[in-house]
């Protein structure tokens, strides 16, 4: 049996139809990632008190104030992405 180019199109055409299918699957992780919460650092209460003492010297236009602020809304959102273990980190 002779082969032409017509005779071959339906085994080209399976060749390519099972090469992607391989490759979707070899791309999909066999891991689940649920989500990655950033770490949060644990501040003791004199270290906390130490740096209240400092923002109340700085001037409210300083810049540090408002950098304080986004940290802060950052540590929120953290604490609300980490595990329910009963207690916000400071």
């Amino acid at each position: 049996m002779k082969f032409n180019a017509e005779s071959s199109k339906p085994r080209l055409a399976a060749l390519a139809i099972v090469t992607n299918l391989l490759t979707a699957c070899a791309t999909v992780s066999s891991e689940s990632v649920v989500g990655v919460c950033p770490p949060v650092m644990e501040y003791s209460h004199s270290e906390q008190a130490l740096a209240a003492t400092e923002i109340e010297t700085l001037p409210e236009s300083a810049i540090l104030v408002s950098w304080l602020a986004d940290y802060s809304l950052l540590r929120e959102q953290a604490n609300a992405c980490g595990p329910k273990s009963g207690r916000e980190i400071m």
